[in-house]
């Protein structure tokens, strides 16, 4: 690689001026900053910045590990996040963990290698060998849509057992008595936390609860888990999805057997990406907000690695019902 000595060697200048004119080249006279900047560009020369960054003390970068990229609700928090760090100067490195553990700890270890100033965390879970590595190395971080202990980390979350109750809540009060309930993996909190809040809603209720474990939060595991609701007798009336991708796979399972959403299946999604409003059937939806999440998380995250280290905080937010054609209330 073309290095600082060479572009001073061609351009006849000291390292110092090459260096002046990278990084502060209102200290050099025009036509040395010219001549500079033509060698620059005939050699191809690139600062290294992780160098200059280690010199300086503090990394620029801030990585950010999410479940899916695949998800547009991830895309969002990524946005959200990179707004707040472009805004103080800084670039963000967005890596996808696809919810296994092992490509997660990967990812973890190679933040900590590279001595990024921080990593924005949305982790497959908030326990084992991976993370605990992790935080022995001494890098902060945030956790993004998963909330734990301020006293562990801090963290910006939604209150997803009150986005359950309100999809069950908004299920009974359509006139639905047989409701099923599509889950994701397990090991995900916010799963057994959407749960958790339909099971609140319904407790005391004559409804019937059905819930159907999906390997993943994908389109295919909502046509697989659509294909199983066709299958059932007597089938349920209504179904809550753990996200709105599972739900969009359920709406093409019902839409594919010619059964009518929402008068034979009603179908109620969770995060209110921008496709739920788009789908043949708009759906029904539990809204996140969720560049809000990224926004959030990167400036706690930012204020955490500032010089004055504020106390950490557990953010959460308020979900919201977006009612559409999906679920309207049956005659």
């Amino acid at each position: 690689m073309v290095g600082i000595k060479d572009v001073a060697k061609r351009a006849g200048v000291s390292i110092g001026t090459v260096s002046n004119v990278v990084n502060r080249p209102h200290v050099v006279a025009a036509a040395t900053r010219s001549r500079v900047l033509s060698v620059i560009e005939e050699l191809g020369y690139v600062r290294d910045e992780s160098a200059r960054q280690l010199r300086a003390g503090r990394s620029r970068v801030m990585g950010l590990l999410v479940l899916d990229l695949g998800n547009p609700f991830f895309v969002d928090v990524v946005r959200g996040a990179e707004q707040a760090a472009h805004a103080e100067g800084l670039n963000i490195i967005t890596c996808n963990s696809g919810q296994r553990s092992e490509l997660e700890a990967s990812y973890l270890a190679m933040f900590a290698e590279q001595r990024v100033r921080g990593v924005l965390l949305s982790p497959v879970a908030t326990s084992g060998a991976a993370l605990g590595a992790f935080r022995r190395s001494g890098t902060p971080y945030v956790f993004v849509d998963r909330k734990v202990p301020a006293s562990e980390a801090s963290s910006v979350s939604v209150d997803d057992v009150a986005g359950g109750a309100l999809a069950g809540r908004h299920l009974l009060e359509t006139g639905h008595r047989r409701i099923a309930f599509v889950n994701g993996p397990a090991i995900l909190a916010q799963c057994r936390d959407r749960e958790q809040g339909l099971r609140n809603a319904l407790a005391g209720s004559t409804a019937e609860l059905t819930v159907l474990e999906a390997i993943g939060l994908d389109v295919s595991s909502g046509r697989d888990a659509g294909a199983r609701l066709l299958g059932m007798s007597p089938r349920p009336t209504a179904v809550f999805c753990a996200n709105d991708l599972q739900a969009l796979g359920v709406l093409q399972a019902m839409v594919g057997a010619g059964v009518r959403v929402p008068d034979e299946m009603a179908i109620v999604g969770y995060d209110d990406i921008e496709f739920a409003g788009a789908a043949a059937v708009p759906l029904t939806s539990v809204r996140q907000p969720a560049r809000r999440l990224g926004r959030t998380a990167a400036e706690l995250l930012l204020a955490e690695t500032s010089d004055t280290k504020p106390e950490r905080r557990a953010v959460v937010f308020t979900p919201e019902l977006v009612v559409r054609e999906s679920t309207r209330v049956r005659r």
